[in-house]
């Protein structure tokens, strides 16, 4: 029996709002990075303050993620790609 595939097609304004919506960067918790790792990864490529960066910490430790950046999907995913290379365990909604 055959597979139906079902085409989906889209207009300019439908793909320009998507564009608009707005994602996530969520910083997870994990069994390896330090909470001095994690401040200062949040200070040199996100430009929080030192207090600010300790309270992301604290928060994902104390409840397994945290939203670190809201944006384009373009804008998350650069500092997404940025972060997974320093090691921390992160991913875009």
């Amino acid at each position: 029996m055959p597979t139906e595939v079902q085409e989906e097609t889209f207009t300019l304004e439908d793909l320009l709002v998507g564009l608009k919506e707005l994602h996530r960067l969520i910083l997870w918790n994990d069994d390896f990075n330090t909470f001095d790792h994690v401040i200062f990864c949040m200070m040199k490529y996100l430009d929080y303050t030192e207090n600010q960066a300790e309270k992301i910490a604290w928060k994902v430790h104390n409840g397994g993620k945290c939203a670190i950046l809201e944006g384009s999907f373009t804008e998350v995913e650069v500092y997404r790609k940025i972060l997974q290379q320093e090691g921390l365990t992160v991913s875009v909604e």
